[in-house]
């Protein structure tokens, strides 16, 4: 049976939860196409005798994409089962059996897509939705990456002086084993990880730099929940590929637990880290449950410059607390930290989501402040107490897309939205013509979520 997998968005890697499911669907003899229309336009003809297309839903934008899209596919392949995979999935189950879902599978879906499209070329699928959320110990296989498009079509890495490298992606984990109250994956996993094989992994880095990757995204969630599993595996990967970088999201709090490690990582090639840090509130901080404070982030940016490792932090900075001052001391504070180039312009601008089944929920204050869900815009809208949050909020989003779809350095991008806050900064604001790369590498993709 013929098989169309399709991304929407997968912030601008070559979509892993396309080429691992494509392996499984392969072995069992399905005839699989996969479509990234991240990258690709939208083609009717790709969905020609397709029995089954299977959405991967990993993110929030991903998924609102992959709805607007389902009346499109539907017309094209109107004999097609529909199946919607991945985080997003199973926590909008509502919606996507109002679009006419067959399957909506979550957790670790290959093998439950895999039977789904068994029973469809059987002609033996049920006609109520097939809902499923598997935490299966799953053996593994290689991802297949054979149809999609060339690595070299996807972001790349930047690193200081101009030299700029096709970056691969790939997974060693998934899931994880905290439970943040604003985290997506929470939702799913519940505190759960997964370990990918290293074998399994390396060989999925090996076929990515024989395709001219020479950087690899680590798409984990937290990169060391199982840090004795990370460990041996980037030192393997420097052994193997010595040319290659790489890049991982490690928690602040196990930055500062395994800081004896930090060497491993600059010792292998890593180029730089991103931590979750989210917010320098402790009150924020404390209600999103992140396990670390505004001190532990501070220390964490010295246990990294000590070890010589690039960080690059992300936040949330407009959240239903907010206030102008705390907004003011997070840039005054990351201008202090030297971290202003370090930091992608999108997150001075991200504001908090509460999606379907997000654990900000179980706040009482956040049900009293969210509306009801939102099937087109997918969160439980909220509206700051104070207009004057929503307004700067509104400014900071302008300057960043602004500034970024015209490819304005970040130090300058920074200085124009401390400028608008109000903020207190020594960052010297480069001529608005001159193009300065920021001393910490960074992914070209300029979105997050």
């Amino acid at each position: 049976m013929r098989v169309v997998l399709v991304s929407t968005y997968d912030l601008g890697r070559q979509p892993f939860g396309l080429a691992s499911p494509a392996a499984w669907l392969r072995r069992a003899g399905h005839d699989v196409a996969m479509l990234d229309l991240a990258v690709d336009p939208f083609d009717a003809a790709s969905f020609a005798g397709a029995g089954l297309v299977a959405f991967h839903l990993p993110m929030h934008t991903a998924t609102r994409l992959a709805v607007d899209l389902v009346p499109r596919v539907r017309a094209a392949a109107p004999g097609a089962k529909l199946a919607f995979y991945g985080l997003y999935a199973p926590v909008n189950e509502a919606l996507l059996r109002a679009l006419g879902a067959d399957a909506i599978l979550g957790g670790e879906f290959e093998r439950e897509l895999t039977a789904f499209a068994d029973r469809c070329a059987a002609g033996s699928a049920a006609d109520a939705p097939h809902v499923a959320t598997s935490f299966e110990r799953l053996p593994f296989a290689v991802p297949d990456r054979d149809g999609l498009p060339a690595p070299d079509r996807y972001a790349r890495l930047v690193v200081p002086g101009g030299e700029s490298r096709v970056a691969g992606a790939t997974e060693a984990s998934r899931g994880c084993a905290h439970r943040c109250r604003h985290c997506p994956v929470v939702p799913v996993y519940g505190g759960r990880f997964r370990i990918v094989p290293a074998e399994v992994v390396l060989e999925d880095v090996r076929r990515q730099v024989e395709a001219g990757a020479t950087h690899i995204t680590f798409g984990d969630p937290d990169f060391w929940n199982g840090i004795g599993h990370a460990l041996p595996l980037v030192r393997e990967l420097h052994a193997r590929h010595p040319h290659v970088t790489y890049d991982a999201t490690i928690k602040v709090e196990h930055l500062l637990r395994h800081r004896r490690h930090l060497a491993v990582l600059r010792e292998t090639g890593c180029a730089f880290v991103t931590t979750a840090v989210e917010s320098l509130d402790e009150a924020v901080l404390a209600r999103l449950e992140k396990g670390h404070t505004r001190a532990d982030f501070i220390a964490a940016v010295a246990a990294c410059r000590d070890a010589d490792v690039a960080l690059s932090p992300t936040f949330i900075p407009f959240t239903p607390w907010t206030t102008a001052d705390a907004y003011r001391d997070l840039l005054e504070t990351l201008a202090d930290l030297g971290l202003a180039a370090a930091v992608a312009p999108v997150q001075l601008a991200i504001r908090l989501l509460v999606p379907a089944g997000s654990r900000l929920l179980e706040l009482d204050e956040v049900r009293r402040l969210v509306g009801p869900f939102d099937a087109t815009s997918l969160v439980h809208p909220w509206r700051h107490a104070d207009p004057g949050i929503d307004a700067l909020h509104a400014q900071v989003h302008r300057i960043v897309s602004r500034g970024v779809a015209a490819g304005a350095a970040r130090e300058a991008l920074f200085d124009e939205v401390a400028s608008c806050a109000g903020a207190r900064t020594p960052v010297p604001a480069p001529a608005a013509a001159t193009f300065r790369l920021p001393p910490v590498p960074y992914l070209t993709e300029p979105w997050y979520c």
